[in-house]
């Protein structure tokens, strides 16, 4: 029944996410693979805030720290067992229980939306100062040295599961990642589309009448909020075995601003959206990291206040807004030469 009614956009996307995971092994070398690897990582992090502030209404400074969670668990883990499936399973749960806690307090605390940015944005700022400070031997989690600034090198990826000796090579770490973006995606559409989704966005347009209507306003508040914290976490998983280390960096300011600057390139109350933005962006910072005439964070800047005071609504919904226009332009002449006759 949810899918009785899938959109042409969901059915064209999801194509395209099959074609470049089929395609891109055949066409690209290695190290073009490990990029499109990364940037896959990086759009279901985009997609975490997506959903939690495009559909939930909650903008969230730290779904960094949720990715960077995730991230840490993930190279913890896998240090300590040797191997990667409970360590990727871990990576969600424990973001979502963390997210889960946190949205407790702030959504049945009744926080203005002014006070969920700023706790957010402490709570990543304790876990970057956190991590920082465990450079000593004595920071370890059984086995495993957090190295604090220097970060954890040198981690186990992905392995078969059940198999620890059979590590993925990076193709076969492509096609996963690949694979849980296309998840990601879709089910977070089949979750929008379900009776759940359609009160999450209710909430988001008119919480008061949402109570009023006898809905647990606070409680779908906190689910969404937990969801997007496990989502986040995965994408840190994946992050951690890209580069097989992790470091305080994944907490950081400017991982923060990049998620948003993701979404709000891409479009708020769309999935594609944040997708879309991300590579653009990721694509970008990669481009300009090769030369040293301007400096990425300035241009960052700029193309971030380009699309708040200019194209606020974002890309793709700007290009939807631009097909109706149009559309409309177009069948206004005709309608026009009907009632003339």
């Amino acid at each position: 029944m949810i899918f009785r009614r899938v959109g042409a956009g969901i059915v064209v996307t999801a194509a395209a996410m099959v074609a470049v995971a089929v395609g891109a092994p055949l066409v690209v070398d290695e190290f073009q693979l490990l990029q499109l690897t990364v940037f896959a990582s990086m759009c279901i992090l985009a997609l975490s805030l997506g959903v939690v502030w495009g559909y939930g209404g909650i903008l969230c400074f730290g779904q960094s720290a949720f990715f960077g969670l995730g991230a840490y668990t993930y190279a913890v883990t896998a240090v300590n067992v040797g191997e990667s499936t409970l360590a990727i399973a871990l990576s969600l749960v424990v973001p979502a229980v963390f997210a889960a806690l946190l949205g407790y307090f702030m959504f049945y605390g009744r926080l203005s939306d002014v006070y969920l940015g700023v706790i957010t944005l402490s709570v990543t700022l304790i876990f970057f100062n956190l991590t920082n400070s465990t450079a000593g031997d004595a920071y370890r989690i059984g086995r495993a040295r957090l190295n604090g600034f220097n970060g954890m090198p040198s981690l186990p990826t992905f392995n078969v599961p059940g198999t620890p000796g059979r590590l993925l090579d990076p193709t076969e770490t492509f096609y996963l990642v690949m694979a849980l973006l296309l998840i990601v995606y879709v089910g977070l559409h089949a979750l929008l589309a379900s009776h759940f989704g359609r009160v999450v966005v209710a909430v988001r347009e008119n919480e008061t009448r949402c109570e009023l209507l006898g809905y647990d306003v606070r409680r779908h508040k906190m689910l969404i909020f937990t969801l997007g914290g496990a989502i986040a976490g995965l994408a840190g998983s994946l992050f951690a075995n890209w580069g097989a280390f992790v470091s305080p960096n994944v907490f950081s300011l400017t991982t923060t601003s990049q998620i948003i600057i993701w979404v709000i390139v891409g479009g708020l109350g769309t999935l594609v959206g944040p997708i879309i933005g991300c590579v653009v962006m990721q694509y970008l910072a990669t481009e300009l990291g090769t030369q040293q005439l301007a400096n990425t964070s300035l241009i960052f800047g700029i193309i971030f206040l380009v699309f708040v005071l200019l194209v606020p609504r974002g890309i793709v919904p700007s290009v939807g807004l631009l097909r109706a226009r149009l559309s409309t332009a177009r069948a206004r002449p005709a309608a026009q030469a009907r009632h003339g006759a």
